[in-house]
């Protein structure tokens, strides 16, 4: 029984001879004409027309979502950042930063350079030139040194900042306008 073929029914190719069997040359294939040519393949829609879904996608994504980079851990990054909407930095970033509108520095976060943004929530460190037009909170872990400039600056116990600070005023929109007015 070891020598019958199992006969599951399923059809299969003959395998081609590698050479002939008469040790001459292989035989060859002609090409195919234009009438034996496969037919063209109809024309793919665009990208957009075939997935509905997912070009609406990027309208229902939060503005803060659409450009965000993360710097995960034991990375690091050095140059120039110019445009994110939203920078997360868990490692350490060496760069100057600018048109970007928030910052998060984590815990085993380090930013060195410069950078000029709206908000910024520090828990790890920044060095260097910080704007921040809006607001500028430092967690009880964060550490900011350098030349800061602020809108409104919020510091929990622990936090330190040192350098060359100065208040700016707020940039007039009706929500922050209102917040600062009544805060004061």
């Amino acid at each position: 029984m070891a020598e019958a073929p199992d006969d599951l029914g399923i059809p299969m190719k003959p395998t081609r001879p590698s050479a002939p069997a008469g040790g001459g040359r292989a035989a060859t294939i002609p090409p195919r004409t234009a009438a034996e040519a496969r037919p063209a393949e109809p024309p793919r829609p665009p990208e957009a027309a075939r997935r509905p879904a997912e070009a609406t996608a990027p309208q229902r994504r939060l503005d803060s979502e659409a450009r965000k980079l993360i710097v995960g851990r034991e990375i690091t990054l050095s140059g120039e950042i110019t445009s994110c909407d939203k920078l997360v930095v868990e490692g350490s970033v060496e760069a100057n930063l600018a048109n970007c509108r928030d910052v998060d520095i984590a815990e085993t976060g380090l930013f060195k350079g410069s950078a000029s943004i709206e908000d910024a929530e520090i828990r790890g460190r920044f060095e260097g030139n910080l704007v921040v037009r809006k607001r500028l909170l430092i967690k009880s872990t964060g550490r900011v040194s350098g030349t800061i400039r602020y809108g409104q600056i919020e510091i929990e116990i622990g936090g330190q900042i040192s350098g060359d600070i100065q208040a700016q005023a707020l940039p007039e929109t009706g929500e922050a306008s209102g917040e600062n007015r009544s805060a004061l």
